[in-house]
């Protein structure tokens, strides 16, 4: 009875759909061995750099508060209207597993087509994007200038703990957290610029 490979080999832990970036550059290296082990060694390079990317580690969130839906510098702090938004710009070194900041049910998860501009920028509004309604507050995944996917986990009718993995975003970039009316600018526990952990930063609590 032939083993699964991750019983065989331990895997890293990583996003899911991963693997199907990194083989292209591993089945590549295979036949460059015969013709240049430059070009192999370049094209295990890449497949490394795939998995590395999509690393997906383990988070511990804390009992309370609104905690960081991603891994990155915090690049928005603004109201709007009767919320306030938190923004954190994830560079090409941090974690790209997106994380739910409450507890709660998973209303709407709403895809929107765009652009795939640099998402430091204010141009950024017209990007590609995924909004999903965690209950209380609302998560949105925003592709920047390299990202070119955005792969939520959840759907509508889900049960969210503080935490959870609700997504990742393939080689990008952003991803907002509107907090729950409750919430004032006063209550945000972070400052534009700072580093934050998604699943355990807190970045709001009353």
């Amino acid at each position: 009875m032939s083993l699964p490979l991750s019983e065989v080999v331990p895997l890293p832990a990583v996003a899911p759909g991963t693997w199907r970036y990194a083989r292209i550059p591993l089945i590549c290296s295979l036949p460059l061995v015969l013709v240049s082990p430059f070009l192999a060694v370049g094209g295990l390079s890449v497949a490394a750099g795939i998995v590395w990317f999509h690393r997906d580690p383990k988070r511990s969130p804390p009992p309370a508060g609104v905690v960081a839906p991603a891994d990155g510098r915090v690049s928005i702090v603004r109201a709007e209207g009767d919320r306030v938004r938190v923004a954190v710009f994830m560079n090409v070194t941090d974690v790209h597993v997106n994380r739910a900041p409450m507890a709660g049910t998973v209303g709407d998860v709403e895809h929107t087509p765009g652009k795939h501009l640099p998402a430091f920028t204010k141009e950024s509004e017209r990007n590609e994007r995924v909004r999903i309604d965690c209950g209380e507050c609302e998560v949105t995944l925003i592709a920047g200038a390299v990202a070119r996917r955005i792969h939520p986990y959840v759907e509508s009718g889900e049960d969210l703990e503080r935490g959870e993995r609700i997504g990742h975003i393939s080689f990008g970039s952003r991803a907002d957290v509107l907090l729950p009316a409750r919430f004032d600018v006063e209550d945000v526990r972070v400052e534009v610029g700072q580093r934050v952990r998604a699943g355990e930063t807190v970045v709001a609590s009353s």
